[in-house]
């Protein structure tokens, strides 16, 4: 019962990570026990396109280092599976891999079969997409919100985290600042342990966007904890969650890079920004392979979005033409992209499209 070239539009199933034909087949014997279909994936590589949404990760032994090293995203729901003989535990490569739960076969058939059936019923995480500037003032805080605001209109429910306690903070690029709610430095004291549709109803929304932002007190860094139980409780509660980061990376920041199952890292078509951008592409890198380029106008210097991509030496992801009217909009309070014109619009659709949300024809 296993898919192993599904297409993007094919239902979304457990995902198992091996090339182990012994264990292929028992986790298999074990899926058709739980009447699911699993995915399949030899290795690392092979289980990036899917290894973000499925609703249960399972990862064999053989492979679970080549996983860890590969700096997948960062997710709930993985667990390594062992089907030989182990004189204890492999808790330490547990670890490294992010796994909740070690399943030792065949004491673990019961326990494995039942996650099956659960999984098969389980709402899909929400994907995570990351913005990242090549320099100060490319305006990621502008396309962050334009890409949330994009699947907001398209009747998705999203998340618009802003990670940068040094930005103007995202609920003002919104025209949302007078918005009741819940901001960082409510959650970084000690917000964490709500639960996750608790913790997303009490931020600032609209409809289907809710947003977490900072105050205009005094200026603090995200604990890792709180950006953690930012992001569980938007891929647990929400459609897609858009994630506006700093370019210095704190450690909140890092968290949030590797939990991405996409990052575009944005960059003026400018020489000095282009030489900027790959020393913050260097750092980016660390911690994430997910990284694509959006190229924004104007180009003084006729530099083309694909040069731009080339010199980086990353996939471009798209090209934003200048578009005055959004500095307008932004000064009457009113959000990036909210008509649904102009190539800010069109750019942020085009990638959201990339992303199989299932999105919905635009709500007038």
């Amino acid at each position: 019962m296993a898919s192993r070239n599904a297409s993007v539009c094919d239902p979304v199933r457990p995902l198992l990570v091996t090339e182990d034909p012994n264990l292929l087949d028992e986790v298999l014997r074990l899926a058709a026990d739980a009447r699911v279909e699993l995915e399949v994936a030899p290795d690392p590589a092979a289980a990036r396109t899917r290894f973000g949404a499925a609703p249960l990760v399972l990862v064999g032994l053989a492979a679970a280092t080549a996983c860890a090293r590969a700096r997948l995203p960062r997710r709930p729901g993985i667990v390594l599976v062992v089907a030989e003989p182990v004189e204890q535990p492999p808790w330490e490569l547990a670890e490294a891999l992010g796994a909740e739960h070690i399943a030792v076969l065949p004491a673990a058939d019961p326990w494995l079969v039942d996650r099956l059936v659960q999984a098969a019923g389980a709402p899909r995480p929400a994907a995570v997409v990351a913005v990242l500037g090549g320099r100060g003032g490319a305006g990621t805080s502008v396309l962050a919100a334009g890409l949330a605001v994009t699947a907001a209109r398209a009747g998705l429910r999203a998340l618009l985290v802003d990670a940068d306690p040094l930005g103007g903070g995202a609920d003002l690029v919104l025209g949302w600042e007078a918005l009741e709610g819940l901001r960082w430095p409510a959650l970084s004291h000690g917000a964490a342990g709500v639960t996750a549709p608790a913790l997303v109803d009490a931020l600032p929304s609209r409809g289907d966007l809710a947003v977490l932002s900072w105050d205009r007190s005094e200026t603090l860094a995200v604990p890792p904890d709180a950006m953690e139980a930012a992001l569980d409780a938007g891929r647990a509660s929400r459609d897609l969650v858009v994630v506006d980061l700093p370019r210095r990376l704190d450690d909140a920041a890092v968290l949030a890079l590797a939990a991405a199952d996409q990052t575009l890292l944005l960059v003026p078509a400018e020489l000095r920004a282009c030489a900027a951008a790959a020393r913050v592409a260097a750092v980016a890198a660390a911690h994430t392979s997910a990284l694509k380029v959006v190229v924004r106008g104007p180009a003084p210097g006729r530099l083309r979005a694909r040069e731009v991509a080339r010199a980086l030496g990353l996939p471009l992801a798209g090209a934003l033409r200048p578009e005055p009217e959004v500095a307008r909009e932004l000064e009457r309070g009113q959000p990036p992209a909210g008509t649904g014109r102009g190539p800010l619009a069109a750019l942020c659709q085009r990638i959201l499209d990339g992303l199989d949300l299932g999105m919905r024809e635009p709500v007038a």
